[in-house]
């Protein structure tokens, strides 16, 4: 999957977050930290603007992160895609046709090793690894899972983007208004 040689995934906390990035060509985005409430109008708002937004389920304030509130986002705010820690919310994403990231966090290589055993059960579309900063991790994982690599997390710097590209990520999700200002092909 391509992302239009986008090569960072604005990451959205606020919606003057998001206002920010309307201003921008990126057509890709992730939503942080929203509300149950605001949801619908949010994405209804991101679709009328063309913006194709995955959900960080987990980050979802006022709804659990679980295969009922997954299948409850599918149907009825029907994001581009979600991301998520958790496999049962990977497995209903995909089984609803909604694109999934399986969001994995290398502290070490015990639990990068069972994320990747995660990985291969839940078949995510995408994988989105934290720290992004380090390159060998990204390549390790892009090998032996195959899949798209999405790098976040304690980049700061054109130079690190770049490193997590040449390593093989497929994009950079990042809230770093200068990193989007920097890559906007605008």
């Amino acid at each position: 999957m391509s992302f239009e040689g986008q090569k960072i995934l604005p990451a959205i906390r606020s919606m003057k977050d998001f206002d920010k990035m309307l201003e921008t060509s990126f057509q890709y985005g992730v939503f942080l930290d929203l509300h149950v409430g605001m949801l619908k109008s949010v994405f209804d708002y991101a679709r009328k603007e063309n913006r194709k937004m995955f959900l960080h389920l987990d980050l979802i304030h006022g709804l659990s992160s679980d295969e009922y509130a997954t299948e409850y986002i599918c149907q009825e705010i029907k994001p581009y895609g979600i991301i998520s820690t958790k496999g049962n919310v990977i497995k209903k994403a995909r089984q609803k046709g909604i694109f999934s990231t399986q969001r994995m966090f290398v502290i070490d290589s015990s639990a990068m090793n069972r994320s990747i055993e995660l990985i291969h059960k839940t078949d995510p579309d995408f994988i989105e690894v934290l720290p992004g900063v380090i390159p060998k991790i990204i390549t390790e994982i892009r090998e032996k899972t195959g899949k798209p690599i999405f790098a976040g997390g304690l980049i700061d710097t054109v130079e690190e983007v770049e490193s997590a590209l040449e390593a093989g990520a497929t994009a950079i999700t990042t809230s770093d208004r200068v990193l989007w200002k920097h890559f906007d092909q605008k």
